[in-house]
């Protein structure tokens, strides 16, 4: 199973890119390349413990959706998603966040299986990963400029669920 780990150095606080990396909206404005956007999803605001979410976009030049499901929370440190339904055989997205001098160091780490036995082995070595890894760069590029040019302070979970 191909894991892709990106770690990305963020001058904001800790709870900042914790949340930012959980809005919906955002994380389509993220990967804006691929058209993507939220077609369906439980509860409002930001993701949380047990929330579903479906996104649609564009891969290969294929339309495609994609359902995953917050399966760890642990704010602000870290938080996991797993595929409930998509073109992956399986994956999990896990979130982490750690403390630093200077801000926030945000580690993402996908684990994935294509579909189509051999085939996707294939497809994962040739081409796939690199794809993953480019968007899962780009989105953290996309997510730590966001969250340095912030300087306003983010709504606290009492607020955010009012």
């Amino acid at each position: 199973m191909p894991v892709v780990r990106v770690e990305t150095v963020i001058r904001a606080p800790i709870e900042r890119c914790f949340d930012l990396a959980r809005d919906p909206d955002l994380h389509a404005q993220s990967v804006s390349g691929t058209r993507e956007r939220v077609v369906s999803r439980t509860g409002a605001g930001l993701l949380g413990l047990g929330d579903i979410v479906t996104f649609e976009a564009v891969h290969f030049g294929i339309r495609q959706r994609l359902t995953a499901q917050i399966v760890r929370f642990d704010r602000p440190r870290l938080f996991e998603d797993w595929m409930v339904r998509g073109a992956f055989h399986a994956f999990s997205h896990r979130h982490a966040f750690e403390p630093t001098a200077d801000g926030t160091l945000m580690i993402d780490t996908f684990e994935y299986r294509a579909p189509l036995g051999p085939l996707g082995t294939l497809a994962e070595r040739l081409f796939l990963t690199l794809y993953v890894r480019r968007l899962l760069t780009a989105r953290a590029a996309f997510l730590k400029s966001h969250a340095e040019r912030c300087h306003h302070d983010l709504p606290t979970e009492e607020e955010r669920r009012s």
